[in-house]
């Protein structure tokens, strides 16, 4: 059993992908990836609960749609003039939701990885206060991964001395059970609730979306999954052959999902489709009540893979690998517009709050270089490229089109936004950090990240960075240098010791992890993956 948790934590830690020498056979092992004793079941039609033939008469509550892509760099979208391969790759669809409607320009992920940052939506708490501060990794495949090769002359770093035998099991890790989920708040509120896609919040059935609020749940429990199998006919498939734990995803992954818990089985077609066709499906169940509908595609995260038809669309894109990202952002967008689309014929489009964001900014490892342009960083770094989301509503009836704000928001205040909007009351007992941002601009006066000893703060217009490895603060202001390309820390020396009193504060507030970090790594902030060390490359140390 703990072998197999260990094939699960590996897609947990994309964070750290590539920076430690391993062979993935080695770790090719029976578990909720590739089980060859509990096969993935046939597909089979997924039969969404029904609400009212007919709408009930009067007004009635709006419909909420919560949308997150997967580790979308700010550069993929071609609203503010970005795109794949320098603006090939349009995104009409995307840039639609933000036209016709609110486009929300300094928004933050709460985290610069997926499963802390998912934490804190579905919560409305920064997720460090209640213990979610890392990624999950199995304790075993920890050790492992930190005996790597490293990049250059930077090790990864492996605490030993934080094990200790109260560490949860893998399938443990996750949000806990007392903590309120936005689902569990507008269910109070008379909603039928909906997930679909990625999960990545606690794998063991008490965790499991169907035990966190949503009345049904067709999902992806990890961190990842295949989009279609590796031979499928129909599928274009990129391997990056520089990072090691994309060898192991190929190796280990399945194309699955499960239903309200049920026995994996197979989806129909690519993985970014099926979610669609699902939603619409729903949307259609759905449209004469109220329901809020968590929409989490997994696309663009690896591993990459593409439909024949849309890498086809795309032959100017000379690099193989840009070529399949280019494609499945298309699809993306593509399909993301039929789900509008069916919001409108099904005569409920003015009555629906949509929400759109990204869990964090595009991976290093992907070995793409302008995913998060013009911002530095990527994932796994809090940086602008890690942290700065695309985040945009759209509600006809109550959001003009065009709108544009830019007070400081993000994941932290979709909870507080939504409820809000479903008439729920914030739980009560405990610190909310989220706010209702359709009430009004945000009020608070900073926003915070941590990640172990790597700690950031963004207050007003400057923000501080704080590492250990390399010890240092950077020092940015964003309102002159929004790309963060000028540390202002040797001139600023009383601002540093402000915003470092802001962090210890904050920090004190917080809890203890679940789990421990026990495994920290380098990531470069100024080149992807398959780029050569050179000396001098600026770093940070990432955990778990």
């Amino acid at each position: 059993m703990k072998k197999r948790w260990i094939a699960l934590g590996v897609v947990a830690l994309m964070g750290a992908a590539g920076y430690w020498g391993w062979e993935a056979n080695k770790y090719r092992v029976p578990g909720l990836m590739q089980d060859w004793n509990d096969p993935v079941q046939p597909n089979h039609p997924v039969a969404w609960q029904t609400g009212p033939a007919v709408a009930p008469a009067g007004n009635r509550p709006p419909n909420i749609i919560l949308i997150v892509a997967d580790d979308l760099g700010w550069n993929d979208i071609s609203l503010n003039g970005g795109g794949v391969a320098d603006g090939t790759v349009k995104t009409p669809n995307i840039d639609a939701l933000a036209r016709e409607g609110m486009n929300f320009t300094t928004a933050y992920a709460a985290n610069a990885t997926c499963s802390p940052s998912r934490a804190a939506m579905m919560t409305g708490r920064y997720a460090t206060r209640f213990g979610f501060e890392y990624t999950a990794v199995p304790v075993q495949f920890s050790e492992n991964l930190a005996h790597g090769d490293g990049v250059g002359p930077l090790k990864a770093v492996f605490h030993k001395e934080l094990i200790t035998p109260d560490i949860p099991d893998y399938p443990d890790m996750g949000v806990p059970a007392s903590e309120v989920t936005i689902a569990e708040a507008v269910k109070t509120a008379g909603y039928h609730t909906l997930h679909i896609g990625k999960w990545h919040l606690g794998e063991a059935p008490k965790l499991q979306p169907h035990a966190q609020g949503f009345d049904e749940s067709l999902a992806v429990l990890g961190g990842a999954a295949m989009f279609l199998p590796e031979d499928d006919p129909d599928t274009v498939n990129a391997k990056l052959p520089w990072d090691p734990i994309d060898r192991f995803l190929w190796a280990n992954l399945r194309h699955a999902v499960t239903f309200n818990g049920s026995k994996r089985f197979h989806p129909k077609g690519h993985m970014t489709d099926y979610f669609a066709d699902q939603a619409i499906a729903a949307i259609e169940a759905n449209k004469n009540r109220p329901f809020f509908m968590y929409l989490a595609f997994n696309a663009p995260h690896t591993p990459l893979q593409a439909t024949k038809e849309d890498y086809a669309r795309y032959p100017q894109i000379k690099d193989h690998k840009t070529r399949v990202y280019g494609a499945m952002i298309a699809q993306l967008d593509r399909r993301i517009g039929d789900v509008m689309a069916k919001l409108k014929e099904a005569g409920i489009d003015d009555n629906t709050l949509v929400i759109f964001t990204s869990d964090n900014g595009g991976a290093w490892y992907n070995g793409m270089a302008d995913l998060n342009k013009p911002y530095r960083g990527w994932k796994a770094t809090f940086f602008e490229g890690g942290i700065r989301t695309p985040f945009f509503m759209r509600w006809p009836a109550k959001i003009a089109a065009g709108s544009t704000r830019a007070d400081m928001t993000g994941h932290i205040d979709i909870f507080s936004t939504i409820a809000a909007v479903a008439g729920a009351k914030l739980p009560a007992g405990r610190i909310i950090d989220s706010e209702d941002i359709l009430a009004g601009p945000a009020k608070r006066q900073a926003l915070f990240w941590r990640s172990g000893d790597y700690r950031a703060v963004r207050a007003g217009d400057w923000k501080l960075q704080v590492t250990k490895r390399p010890e240092k603060a950077r020092l940015y202001n964003l309102s002159a240098d929004p790309t963060e390309r000028h540390d202002l820390a040797a001139r600023e020396p009383q601002r540093v010791a402000q915003l470092k009193a802001m962090l210890e504060a904050q920090n004190r507030d917080m809890a203890k992890p679940i789990w421990p970090g026990l495994v920290e790594g380098p990531v470069r902030i100024d080149v992807p993956l398959n780029t050569p060390w050179q000396d001098g490359q600026d770093y940070i140390y990432w955990t778990n």
